[in-house]
């Protein structure tokens, strides 16, 4: 599940909190019951490994004849 980002317009605070992608967004702060907002937090850890996978996305060398 995703980690979502939130803060609060009126106290600032900001929140982390795993959601399923299928769940309504947060509208209340946990602190002070303000608006909040998604904000766009660190960038995902989504690597590729193993064989197959490389930096220019195609997985096999291409043979020259």
């Amino acid at each position: 599940m995703p980690t979502y980002t939130y803060q609060c317009s009126e106290c600032g605070h900001q929140f982390d909190i795993i959601q399923k992608i299928s769940d309504g967004p947060i509208t209340q702060c946990e602190k002070c019951a303000g608006y909040v907002s998604k904000i766009i937090s660190q960038p995902s850890s989504f690597i590729l490994k193993g064989s197959g996978w490389f930096a220019d996305g195609y997985s096999k060398e291409k043979k020259s004849e």
